[in-house]
């Protein structure tokens, strides 16, 4: 799968299901870290354990940093930068919520996975998303009844991933995917599959094995793996 679109979908699915931490400029579908600290106009994201600071909705900036993606929908462009959506307003840009049904070609990067029956979403900064296969896309959605709502467990361990050659984003994605392909071969744990695709006992130690294979995998390619 060298495909630019998917690989990118293939690592973002990885990643979601396993936590991974990465100290990077674009993160990907990896969890960035450290988190940043608490500014004004930001409140702390705690539901399901996200644990991330946000820009309260309405809170205004001057300009958008650089990096920043445009999706427009219905006429309106809606801004996607460091895990918020913004909107053009008076004197630049205000923090929003984007719409339900707004189709986005990624996912923030840091999110937390929770289960609805055997269906993923995917939650960060108030916004709830689920990819629609149809559309190679991932659709906002509306927040699911908190009763049906599983929250994806503890982890045995977090893998913390630099970049340390100046690798691109789409080097970073490719070096994802495939690291992830051949850590499946080797241990036989799918973090995109429930459960791992392994017999519920066997979980946490084939985790931790996929872990591990996928540390080597990176380190190999130039990565620092912490």
């Amino acid at each position: 799968m060298r495909n630019g679109r998917a690989i990118t979908f293939g690592f973002l699915l990885v990643f979601m299901f396993f936590g991974l931490e990465v100290c990077a400029a674009s993160g990907g579908g990896w969890r960035q870290h450290p988190q940043p600290q608490k500014r004004p106009g930001y409140v702390l994201d705690n539901r399901h354990h996200h644990d991330r600071y946000y820009p309260r909705p309405g809170t205004g900036i001057k300009a958008l940093p650089r990096g920043y993606r445009t999706v427009p929908w219905h006429g309106t462009r809606y801004y996607f930068t460091s895990g918020s959506w913004y909107i053009s307003g008076r004197g630049g840009f205000v923090a929003t919520r984007p719409p339900v049904g707004l189709l986005v070609p990624f996912l923030p990067s840091f999110y937390t996975t929770v289960w609805v029956g055997s269906v993923p979403y995917y939650y960060a900064g108030g916004v709830y998303y689920v990819w629609v296969p149809g559309q190679q896309a991932y659709r906002v959605i509306d927040a699911p009844p908190e009763t049906e709502v599983v929250e994806e467990s503890s982890l045995p361990e977090r893998l913390f991933i630099y970049p340390a050659q100046g690798q691109s984003e789409q080097q970073q994605a490719t070096d994802r995917y495939e690291c992830h392909s051949w850590a499946k071969s080797q241990t036989g744990f799918d973090p995109t599959a429930p459960a791992g695709g392994v017999a519920a006992e066997m979980t946490v130690p084939k985790r931790a094995e996929y872990n591990r294979a996928m540390k080597a995998c990176l380190e190999a390619r130039g990565y620092s793996v912490q």
